[in-house]
């Protein structure tokens, strides 16, 4: 049986690098072709330079050669489900249509979907660029 977006993210997000923080943050997302790929945030001492689990996820995408996500799920230890930071939420929209849902969860369970377009309303896009 397949494991499902929720399962690869809660899987993944035990691999987090999260020594500073101690919060621990993974994420999966599935391609139009079927594929799944994984993220978990990597913390650095030199704050600010880590890196998101949805951007880990979004490159592992890219480096696959793969450009739209059709679907995507964030998980961490948290009293409620924790949405993408604003950085995360434009680099999803680069690659996702504004109705596919975000799955955000918690690890005791707590469960919100909601769409790429309701996390960033008024989203820049390659059409804000034609001349």
């Amino acid at each position: 049986m397949p494991e499902t977006l929720l399962d690869a993210a809660k899987s993944v997000r035990e691999n987090a690098h999260a020594p500073y923080s101690n919060f621990k943050v993974g994420a999966a997302l599935i391609t139009s072709s079927g594929r799944v790929f994984v993220g978990c945030n990597v913390e650095n001492v030199a704050y600010p330079e880590g890196t998101c689990a949805e951007a880990g996820a979004i490159a592992a995408m890219c480096a696959a050669g793969e450009r739209v996500i059709t679907e995507i799920t964030v998980i961490a230890d948290s009293p409620t489900p924790v949405p993408p930071c604003g950085g995360c939420r434009q680099k999803i929209s680069e690659f996702a249509a504004h109705d596919v849902p975000v799955t955000l969860a918690t690890m005791s369970g707590k469960i919100e979907t909601t769409t790429v377009a309701t996390l960033l309303p008024g989203a820049f896009d390659s059409s804000h660029m034609e001349i």
